[in-house]
């Protein structure tokens, strides 16, 4: 006895419907866009991604310049809070001098283990605001894999929904056709006799 689907798909039954043949063929497309659709879709919005990921941490590193700052102070009233490596981190003052340049001052983020007088690494914009580090190339992977695997994984539970769907439809049919065949078959066993 032969169990595969595309058999399922082609058999000659008398008692096979119309309503199990349409899922049957559903199965079967169902099989291949969930092995190749899916991942060939998460694979093209990773790699999509990648590259929009790569233009903006190309563009960060043009816009921001690092610095080497003195911490002076803290700012008044500032609260530890968590950055996205897991370290507390706190809003300080810091000062830094440009070649020929007057010392400046700005307000930066700093790993809470910093102190008075220490030298941070500072990043900071063309108007001298203190921002993040750019995007290095492990955030660039690390993103592209996300949006990847997310994008698989979306297409995966929305064909699944619609194999849902269509499993429903094929049951109400298949009920349907049950009924319409009770109803031709049950009059004719009522006048049998027992």
């Amino acid at each position: 006895m032969r169990t595969r689907v595309l058999g399922r798909c082609r058999r000659e039954n008398p008692l096979r419907r119309r309503s199990d043949v349409v899922e049957a063929w559903t199965v079967l497309v169902l099989a291949v866009l969930l092995f190749v659709g899916a991942p060939a879709l998460g694979t093209a919005a990773a790699w999509w991604a990648h590259g929009q990921a790569r233009s903006i941490a190309e563009r960060q590193q043009a816009e921001r310049r690092p610095v080497r700052a003195e911490v002076i102070g803290t700012t008044p009233g500032s609260l530890p809070s968590v950055q996205t490596g897991g370290e507390h981190s706190y809003r300080a003052t810091v000062r830094w001098t440009e070649p020929g340049g007057p010392p400046r001052t700005t307000t930066a983020r700093l790993p809470a283990r910093t102190r008075h007088g220490d030298t941070v690494d500072v990043w900071l914009d063309a108007r001298n605001r203190s921002v993040p580090a750019p995007a290095d190339g492990s955030m660039v992977w690390r993103h592209s894999v996300t949006m990847g695997a997310c994008a698989t994984a979306g297409t995966a539970a929305l064909l699944l929904l619609a194999h849902c769907a269509v499993r429903r439809v094929a049951l109400r049919h298949r009920m349907a056709e049950w009924d319409a065949a009770w109803a031709r078959t049950e009059p004719l066993w009522t006048q049998r006799s027992a």
